[in-house]
Formats: C-alpha cells, structure tokens, sequence
C-alpha cells in the first residue's frame, strides 16, 4: 500500500514551528507532551518556557515539582506535568536511544513514542492520533468506532501500512498538519484538499460524520466554593492531594457542595473560621442585596464562574474573610504573604478566581 501523496503538500505548507528545527530527541518530547489536548497557539509559549528553564534532561530532573507545575500553570491536564517531571528524573540525564526505551517513559503512549522515534531517529513507526483517526477514516471511508478495540488496530494497522519508510519523520508529521489544518473536524477544506480525488467522505459527503465514536463522555457537574483568606497580609494556601483534578496544586480552602448554595452552618466553615464573617467579595459574583451590603454566605452567588474540563463542569464561587493575625492556621493548610501567591502552582480557575479579589 502506497502512502498517502502528503509530503509535498507538508513541504510547502508546514507550519514553521521551533521542534522542526531540531532532531533533539529531548526537545521533540517536550513538544509531544506539552501539545497533548492542547492548540500550537496555546502550547508554543509554554514549549519556549520550558526549553528556557530546562534545556536538558538532567536540568529538567533537578527541578522540584512545584517549580515544574508553576511553569505548566494554566496548561491544563496537569498529570502530564507531573508525569514529564518523573519521567525526566528517569532517564538519568541521557534521553532513551530506542523505541522501547523512549515507550518505557512514564506518561508515554503509543502515538508520543512513535512521533519522537521517526522525527529524532528516524525509525518506520506510524503515529496514530485524532488527526490521523479522521483523515483515514474520511479517506477510506472508515466506520469502525475509533475508541473500540477493534478500531483501534484496524486504523494502527492501516497508518503503519501507509506509512513511508523513508521519511518517517515527515510523513508523520504531515499526516498531523493535514488534519489540523485542513482534514478539521468540522468544516473540512475539501475544495483545496490535495486527497480530495481518492476521499471516500468527499464523494459520499460523510466527512461530518466521520470518524465515528461508539461512546459518549460523560460528563458531571460540580460545585466549588472557595474561600480566601485575609490575615493582614497574609493568606491561606493548601495542596491538593491524589484522586482528583488538580494534584499537586495549591489553592484556597475549598468546600465542595451538591448544590449551587453553601449554608452559612456548614461544619467546615465553623471549623476553619470560628464566627468570623464570611462574604462575597467580588460584584461580578455577588447577587443583589435588598440591605446594599456585602452579601452574606448563605446566600448564593449569581453569577458563578464556570469552568470546563474534559469530563467535569464545574462552577466555581469565590468569598472572603477577614481574621485577626492571631488566629491559627488549622491542619494541612500553610499561611503565606500575599505578595508571593504568585510563585505557587495554582489551576487556572484559582488564578481567575483570585484575580476577582
């Protein structure tokens, strides 16, 4: 099977981007990690940073945690922060030198290990990503659900078969710009798609429909209320810990509730905060007020501030407290300056959230 004629298309309309001026192995796994879920536009800054701070693998593996996930803020999915931190202490200053090696990192999958083998080593290892799953699926005119077991093999078999052994490299990555730039998930650019002669999708006019997905995400609903607090200059920060969004990350006291509305006689508030009062500080999250004062905690927050992850919704409140400088700061929580929240790893809704104070 012949591959598919895309690499004097690449040559002509590749992006200019800075991992394709390097066979740094290091570099090209940055670059995969930092681009999972995530648009050039949004990643490229972040790639800049990261080369800027870490320019080895060994640098990398030196830093601590928090000065990686700082440096990540505002990426989102920060498992892979944490997984690119444990993966370069793995490596012992020297990035792996074969597929095996580089598949063994921690946070490494099919698809990253055969984009950094056939651009640094050039090794005959086709990448199979969304982009790829619905260009070949619109080509071939593919139905196979892609996120079944059996989709799966039938469309890594097919790109490994269309793959060119000779620039593994760039065909990979043209695969990749064709699906981004023209291949899109919706409104595709068939009228100068250089595939438009053989696409199945085309003559059939199924591209919006393709590739297919045999299930849904689910997704749910969450409700936050965050608490800052006010200890003359001083605050309240904790560490998120396993199991949930966010791990490793700071942020304000939290109460998570199953409803829009946090009571006033919450245990926990009693517990962190003993009668001090509690208010809703920010106007573009505070609901009007009969009295014109600053609204009490009881009372719910009209304009929430909504935040989208892959499988959660969650909308976010934001309140403060004012407390006296000899008030102690309960278990599991570390009392900082204000002027240095800034050096701490915090998600980007927390970033807003503070903002709004």
């Amino acid at each position: 099977m012949k591959p598919l004629p895309l690499l004097a298309w690449y040559q002509k309309n590749k992006r200019d981007l800075p991992w394709r001026h390097t066979r740094d192995p290091y570099k090209i796994w940055l670059c995969e990690i930092i681009m999972q879920q995530t648009r050039v536009a949004q990643g490229l800054s972040y790639y800049n940073r990261f080369v800027e701070n870490f320019p080895t693998p060994a640098s990398l593996a030196a830093a601590t945690q928090d000065q990686v996930l700082k440096l990540w803020q505002g990426l989102g999915y920060y498992s892979r922060a944490r997984n690119l931190h444990a993966a370069a202490q793995s490596m012992h200053g020297k990035f792996p030198k074969t597929y095996d090696g580089v598949r063994a990192l921690k946070g490494v999958g099919d698809y990253t290990a055969a984009a950094i083998c056939s651009i640094a080593y050039h090794m005959p290892y086709a990448v199979v990503d969304g982009n790829v799953y619905r260009v070949l699926a619109r080509v071939f005119g593919i139905t196979t659900p892609i996120d079944s077991t059996e989709g799966k093999k039938q469309f890594t078999a097919l790109a490994q078969k269309l793959l060119d052994k000779k620039n593994p490299g760039d065909y990979n990555q043209a695969m990749m710009d064709f699906g981004a730039v023209i291949c899109t998930p919706q409104a595709p650019q068939c009228k100068t798609c250089p595939l438009s002669k053989i696409c199945r999708a085309r003559k059939t006019g199924t591209q919006e429909t393709l590739p297919v997905k045999a299930q849904k995400t689910k997704v749910s609903t969450r409700y936050f209320h965050y608490i800052y607090v006010e200890q003359g200059k001083f605050t309240w920060l904790y560490k998120r810990g396993p199991g949930d969004v966010w791990q490793n990350l700071y942020e304000l006291p939290l109460i998570e509730t199953p409803g829009e509305s946090l009571p006033s006689a919450h245990p926990q508030l009693k517990k962190w905060f003993g009668a001090a009062k509690v208010i809703s500080p920010s106007p573009a999250l505070r609901a009007s007020s009969p009295s014109g004062g600053e609204e009490k905690l009881a009372v719910r927050a009209k304009y929430p501030l909504k935040h989208v992850l892959s499988h959660q919704i969650i909308y976010a409140y934001i309140y403060k407290v004012k407390l006296p400088a000899a008030r102690k700061v309960p278990a599991g929580f570390i009392k900082i300056p204000v002027a240095e929240l800034p050096k701490y790893a915090v998600s980007r809704l927390v970033q807003k959230l503070v903002e709004k104070i």
